[in-house]
């Protein structure tokens, strides 16, 4: 039996065209220009995967890499390059189809990240919670950092976005 664990692989730029439409239908309140999710998968590929659902297709994508704690990027911002050093592994973007939930892909893929970024050696790992998944980060020891300057910096992502870090440990 397959399980979510195995179903998540490297994006390619051939998915380029199911993660547009995806993050259409999920971010309805948040669009973002294809050349943002081309841009992230050249600058960084092994932060990008795909939820491959097999029979039912792509159910799902994470596009992740290295950054500043405490800076998420603005949305639907080009980033040119990534910050190096690095102060935390982040978590751009993560979306999942109805039928690409409720199997354990979303507590895979966080497990996925983590060794992830421990093995390139960052300490953290950050995201910005929104549309509600608060809770969903939380049962995955993700703590809300809360701050002024943050606070305007996610005025652009609705009224409840929060910031989100926990310590990249996979214990």
């Amino acid at each position: 039996m397959t399980t979510a664990a195995t179903l998540w692989r490297q994006m390619t730029a051939a998915d380029l065209a199911a993660v547009n439409a995806i993050a259409a239908q999920v971010h309805v309140a948040f669009p973002e220009d294809a050349a943002i999710f081309a841009e992230r998968l050249a600058l960084y590929p092994t932060g990008c995967y795909v939820l491959d659902r097999e029979r039912d297709g792509i159910g799902g994508y994470v596009v992740s890499h290295p950054w500043r704690i405490a800076e998420p990027p603005a949305l639907d911002t080009l980033l040119g390059s990534l910050p190096s050093p690095a102060s935390t592994y982040y978590i751009h973007d993560v979306a999942l189809l109805p039928h690409g939930r409720g199997n354990g892909a979303g507590a895979a893929l966080v497990a996925l990240l983590l060794r992830h970024a421990v093995a390139v050696g960052l300490d953290t790992i950050s995201l910005v919670a929104v549309n509600g998944s608060v809770p969903f980060w939380r049962s995955q020891r993700f703590e809300v950092m809360e701050n002024h300057a943050l606070a305007r910096k996610l005025a652009s992502y609705g009224v409840d976005a929060r910031y989100m870090v926990r310590t990249a440990e996979t214990g």
